[in-house]
């Protein structure tokens, strides 16, 4: 039998040709999947300064590099599933909850965030650590009832991500996240707690304080 040695150098040009579309591919993925990740991040970062409209038009920049690189790798599951990719949906989605938190908006689903499900699910359990950030500064800045709403979002959230049962290979290591969730929730819940009771205690010393005063007036009118 004689062989086609041909047949080899055709079948090799055609795996280069395919190769080289993976390794384009791959490079663009890694590029811009490391832009999304750094404008989601100082999104984040515009939302604790309360400059929503920055951090809006910094979301929509790194969506529309999420959308269309998506689109471009339809033909290449295998890098639209890797784990740089998936991070970097994860970066935006957290950054997209914090946003409609804080700033009192909807939050979005994970169909309006074109992520998908277990991605959303740990980008919502790491917006918990942005949402402890902002009750910290709330609580400095005296507004403890902003807080309490803060602490309450958190709590829902620990509570959806605490009945997601399934495998880490189904749900992208969620309950590493969830663990997370549950350590910040408990933190912050016991830093409120001593507010709240710090608080307490200085509108009772000052209602004393008026009392006394009041006291020492009516006897100094005696």
């Amino acid at each position: 039998m004689e062989l086609d040695l041909n047949r080899i150098a055709s079948i090799g040009e055609a795996v280069i040709v395919r190769l080289e579309g993976i390794n384009a591919a791959r490079e663009r993925a890694l590029a811009e999947s490391r832009q999304i990740i750094r404008l989601s991040a100082n999104a984040v970062r515009a939302v604790h300064r309360n400059e929503f409209d920055v951090a809006e038009d910094l979301l929509r920049q790194a969506q529309e590099l999420k959308d269309a690189l998506v689109s471009h790798l339809a033909d290449y599951p295998s890098i639209y599933w890797s784990g740089y990719v998936q991070d970097a949906h994860k970066e935006y989605a957290e950054a997209r909850i914090t946003l409609g938190v804080i700033s009192g908006r909807e939050i979005p689903d994970p169909a309006q965030l074109g992520v998908e499900d277990a991605v959303y699910l740990n980008g919502l359990g790491e917006a918990v650590g942005e949402f402890r950030r902002y009750c910290l500064d709330a609580m400095r800045r005296g507004d403890l009832s902003r807080a309490e709403v803060l602490l309450r979002v958190m709590d829902e959230i620990y509570g959806l991500l605490v009945s997601v049962d399934y495998p880490d290979a189904v749900t992208g290591g969620l309950r590493r996240t969830t663990d997370m969730v549950r350590g910040v929730l408990e933190r912050t819940r016991g830093d409120l707690t001593l507010a709240l009771q710090q608080q307490a205690l200085t509108e009772a010393l000052g209602r004393a304080e008026t009392l006394l005063r009041e006291q020492g007036r009516d006897g100094d009118n005696a």
